[in-house]
């Protein structure tokens, strides 16, 4: 008997390692247009969990001017720089990080192409082509590579 359970054990404990090794995080925004209409959160939820995108920690965001310009640094001097603060700081939006195997595949595919008009014709289903307004105002933001050094500014 004492045996058999340590086995159980033992093969437990394997695959909550291989499942841990094989989980990764991204960072993924719900932007202040779609935080605006508050019936849409849940939806967008709902989606993400048959995705199997897992939510491990949310929270409201309020940025400054002076935030989303840290965050966005890599943008400095680009056209649309201080057009995308100013949208990021326009009202508050939601900041998930999401648990799953290719967790940031996972997501970046299911919120499409950053451009809303380019994802209705090439992605309908995504959630860009559905809630996306411009390139500016798309809805979502999903982080392309690991995020941890910025877990700070939001959590």
């Amino acid at each position: 008997m004492t045996v058999s359970i340590l086995r159980h054990y033992s093969t437990i404990t394997a695959q909550k390692t291989t499942q841990l090794r094989t989980t990764q995080l991204t960072l993924a925004l719900l932007k202040p247009d779609i935080c605006a209409d508050k019936s849409l959160i849940p939806k967008i939820q709902h989606t993400m969990a048959e995705h199997q995108l897992d939510i491990v920690q949310s929270r409201d965001v309020l940025w400054t001017e002076q935030e989303a310009g840290r965050f966005y640094a890599e943008h400095e001097g680009k056209f649309f720089y201080h057009r995308l603060c100013g949208y990021m700081t326009s009202g508050p939006f939601q900041a998930y990080i999401l648990s799953s195997s290719d967790a940031i595949k996972k997501w970046r595919s299911l919120i499409g192409p950053t451009h809303p008009v380019r994802a209705r014709i090439h992605q309908p289903d995504t959630l860009r082509a559905l809630y996306g307004l411009t390139d500016t105002r798309n809805s979502f933001h999903g982080s392309g590579k690991s995020f941890i050094s910025n877990w700070g500014v939001f959590f």
